[in-house]
């Protein structure tokens, strides 16, 4: 067995894939740029707060997936039973969307509406099927797509739902449709995935799951090495031949002999040296990411409301979705008598969110918590800002062309696999995450498997 596996990033994907090296007697060592394991899913701290980056659900349909869940962290992972809110028109919506609730909110003009519009869809289909607009118009009608998707889908990404590719929707809502909704909801028939009803969640939050796999790798005589981030990725002809990596004191030059990557694509082309043909940089710097910055706020206040998530479809505040954290684990607060909330701010890099002082994105998160009637600002005790760079890949109407020629291109560097949703540049859930680092590590020990195949046909959560 190679000597010297290294594995860029440890978060779900780059730690499962070690841990299923250590189960083949490989030694990994685990290269991570933040202070704590678990990438976007990781857990913070603050002032006594423990709080999630988004909200991370445990939920697979996939069995090896749920046992190592359950193997690492057992009567620590919670069963939690889902309540989750849109908020339109000043009114909470269930979600998944529920006839009954749905209708009774919008009333009877407005859902004759909607249903009017689906029926027309139905009886003369648009054309196209390619933007997410037209994807999810075909699916759900006009109406209710202006109602509860556009919004919020457009502050996710940041930019118009007819450039947003199709491939998201299919991807994240694949068999839902009104139709599939309505029964449901109604009780008349199964429910899709994304219409789970409740999901594991770790005692002390997701980075608990992490934190674990990383001290069962390095317990086995792996390494994890954290504040260290890779600078170059050093070739020699069609091998990688060593990392130059610069943690807080010093660059290291690490032997690599196979390096499995969970780094962002456009940041490894931009790391290979020599560097690669012009069409392949340009196509790296074609990707684009959407980022986020989360601020949680200490509020003196036991209970707030019940729902786990909110999210806000309203195009008069900045913020996209609301998270009580308290509502998944009382244990993620000091004591019984505080909430804790997380607001999620997408944006880009440099823009007008992102640049914003913490102080002033607290600030705006209050008003706007008071804006909604969550809150009173008298409530609110402090709070922190974490902003995450490169935290969802886009699917606009290039990515899917750059991803090809990227992939051709690393295709010929023999001791390099990419896994993970930064090292596929897409969306993947959280456990097919993990099953590309899994199935990577077993390439290593003579399997075969085609990681790109996975998550190509699969009913996922639309979150």
């Amino acid at each position: 067995m190679p000597e010297n596996t290294l594995i860029i990033g440890a978060g779900p994907a780059g730690l499962a894939a070690a841990h299923e090296l250590i189960r083949h007697g490989v030694t990994p060592h685990v290269i991570e740029g933040l202070a704590r394991p678990g990438g976007l899913s990781r857990t913070e701290e603050h002032a006594g707060y423990r709080f999630d980056l988004g909200g991370h659900r445990f939920l697979t349909r996939m069995p090896e997936i749920g046992r190592l869940w359950h193997e690492m962290l057992g009567p620590d992972l919670l069963k939690v039973y889902r309540q989750s809110r849109i908020y339109y028109g000043g009114r909470f919506f269930r979600y998944p969307l529920q006839a009954w609730d749905t209708f009774s909110q919008l009333g009877p003009v407005e859902s004759a509406r909607i249903l009017a519009s689906y029926v027309q869809t139905r009886l003369s289909p648009p054309d196209g099927d390619d933007t997410f607009e037209q994807w999810v118009t075909r699916r759900f009608g006009a109406r209710l797509y202006e109602t509860f998707f556009k919004t919020y889908t457009e502050k996710v990404w940041g930019i118009p739902c007819n450039e947003l590719r199709a491939d998201w929707a299919a991807q994240r809502i694949k068999g839902l449709s009104l139709v599939t909704a309505v029964i449901s909801a109604l009780g008349l028939g199964s429910s899709a995935k994304t219409l789970s009803d409740h999901f594991l969640y770790p005692r002390l939050g997701p980075g608990m799951m992490w934190e674990r796999f990383a001290a069962e790798v390095t317990a086995a005589g792996g390494q994890v090495s954290l504040h260290s981030r890779v600078r170059e990725v050093v070739c020699k002809g069609s091998h990688i031949d060593h990392l130059i990596v610069q943690n807080s004191t010093e660059h290291q030059r690490l032997s690599c002999s196979r390096l499995i990557s969970s780094m962002p694509l456009d940041d490894l082309v931009a790391s290979l040296t020599p560097s690669p043909p012009a069409e392949v940089q340009a196509a790296a710097q074609r990707l684009r990411h959407r980022a986020f910055a989360i601020v949680q706020v200490a509020i003196d206040r036991p209970a707030l409301f019940p729902y786990h998530w909110i999210y806000v479809h309203d195009p008069d505040v900045r913020v996209g979705r609301i998270q009580n954290f308290g509502n998944w684990s009382r244990e993620l607060l000091p004591n019984p008598e505080k909430s804790s909330l997380g607001l999620e701010y997408f944006c880009s890099e440099g823009d007008d969110i992102w640049s914003l002082s913490d102080s002033e994105l607290i600030a705006l998160a209050s008003r706007e918590l008071h804006t909604l009637g969550l809150t009173d600002p008298r409530w609110i005790e402090g709070g922190t800002v974490v902003r995450h760079s490169k935290a969802y890949p886009i699917y606009d109407e290039t990515y899917r062309k750059s991803v090809a020629t990227i992939r051709a291109y690393l295709s010929g560097i023999e001791n390099l696999q990419t896994i993970g949703r930064s090292g596929m540049h897409r969306y993947n859930n959280l456990d097919h995450s993990m099953l590309t680092g899994i199935l990577a590590a077993r390439n290593l020990v003579g399997e075969r498997h085609d990681l790109w195949e996975i998550n190509a046909d699969h009913e996922d959560e639309f979150e």
